[in-house]
């Protein structure tokens, strides 16, 4: 029970294909390893996941409390956290969930993975403001990326040598290791059929330079939990959509519902699946922008999920949200009708970013605590009628609109729930 964070010091510095590379070239050398995320993400998990074959978990340190952290981090083996953005970047005013955070609260010794392409000896400027920002964050070792040639990779390693940091890899400029991306992040690891050839060839560039002896000895104890928060359940038996369309639903809350003797149940409804007899349906977030045509025409999943609503609480986020609307444009200006559950057009073809971490407040539907959530998306509301979910403020404490739309047994809204709130 072991661990250590890769992080960087900005978004696009390559931090998530080092940390595949990691996992993949050490369980492939039969060593005891698993990956976690810090911050709100759901799609580099399921990477680290396929790189590694062991559960990856979301540890995000501005809606989890240090115990929920470190319960979240036990484990058997190593634990590599990748980390989010730039080292202390967080969620203003002052910056809190930053992967700095997740050091200091695990007390997780940092590698820091420097893109190193349009540099030579100003790294070690920049190395050294970063090792000396802050004490209590630990940056033990250097892992430089996108390196030009032999003779950079010389230049580099000399300029950071007066700062007694092992350099623990240098990968060298690759294309082909390259990870492709849309609108909410990276294309979906379910998506890539080649993701194997892909880790494999990424492990196989990390395992020419890395110094794993060197790597192994930097990582240190996780610290014990004394107890676990968990979300309740929001009814005994919930059936969940799950697919390519429907792909964001964080780990830990599934296994916090089972833990506390609630039965999950899986459907697909780009599938056309018959959403299964339960007692709560959740349609969490993903890509149904990208699949609404099909998700129109599937009868069956749309009719079963009608019927359900005359009974069955129903809820959904963002993506789940969109759908349980009345209609959504995609980027191409086309509308496509969804269930017709809620008063709701969304559209893709003006596109807004609404991105932050979010305190929600139930104002009526299935829910009666506040949470701890965040909201990422580019869709537009056209048009909302009906009362409000949630009542919300921003990481700041400023109040926003409130948010989401809640008609009967159906409510959502585009924010993601990560954790309770207190």
């Amino acid at each position: 029970m072991t661990g250590l964070i890769v992080a960087a010091p900005a978004s696009g510095a390559g931090k998530t294909t080092v940390t595949l590379a990691l996992l993949r070239l050490l369980s492939r050398e039969g060593i005891a390893v698993r990956g976690a995320k810090s911050g709100p993400d759901y799609i580099d998990p399921r990477f680290h996941e396929a790189a590694c074959g062991a559960p990856c978990l979301n540890l995000d340190a501005w809606a989890m409390p240090p115990n929920r952290l470190r319960s979240l981090a036990a484990g058997d083996g190593l634990l590599i956290v990748e980390g989010a953005m730039g080292l202390f970047d967080g969620a203003p005013p002052d910056g809190k969930g930053a992967v700095a955070d997740l050091a200091r609260l695990l007390h997780l010794p940092v590698v820091l993975v420097v893109d190193a392409g349009r540099m030579a000896g100003s790294v070690a400027a920049l190395v050294a403001g970063f090792t000396h920002h802050d004490p209590a964050v630990p940056i033990t070792g250097i892992i430089l990326n996108n390196v030009g040639s032999d003779r950079h990779e010389s230049m580099l390693r000399r300029a950071l040598a007066p700062l007694n940091l092992p350099v623990l890899a240098a990968l060298h400029r690759a294309p082909d290791l390259s990870l492709p991306s849309r609108h909410l992040g990276l294309v979906q690891a379910a998506e890539r059929a080649d993701l194997d050839v892909f880790l494999d060839r990424a492990a196989d560039a990390l395992a020419t330079t890395l110094d794993r002896a060197a790597l192994l000895t930097l990582a240190r104890p996780l610290p014990v939990a004394t107890r676990q928060t968990r979300l309740a359940p929001p009814a005994q038996v919930i059936a969940l959509a799950r697919d390519r369309a429907f792909a964001f639903c964080y780990p830990h809350i599934l296994d916090d519902w089972r833990a506390q003797g609630a039965e999950v149940k899986v459907f697909s409804p780009l599938a056309d699946d018959p959403v299964p007899r339960a007692d709560f349906i959740y349609l969490p977030g993903g890509y149904p922008e990208l699949h609404a045509a099909r998700l129109a025409q599937n009868s069956c999943f749309k009719a079963s999920l009608r019927k359900a609503a005359q009974q069955t609480q129903i809820y959904g986020e963002c993506g789940g949200y969109m759908t349980l609307g009345e209609g959504l444009i995609d980027a191409d200006g086309v509308r496509h009708e969804m269930l017709g559950l809620l008063p709701l057009e969304t559209s893709f073809a003006t596109r807004k970013l609404h991105l932050g971490y979010r305190d929600l407040t139930p104002l009526r539907g299935p829910f009666t605590a506040p949470f701890k959530a965040h909201e990422f998306h580019y869709a537009t509301t056209l048009r909302a009628d009906g009362p409000a979910l949630f009542s919300a403020k921003d990481a700041e404490g400023m109040a926003l609109p409130d948010m989401g739309l809640s008609l009967g047994r159906v409510s959502g809204s585009f924010a993601h729930i990560i954790d309770p709130a207190g």
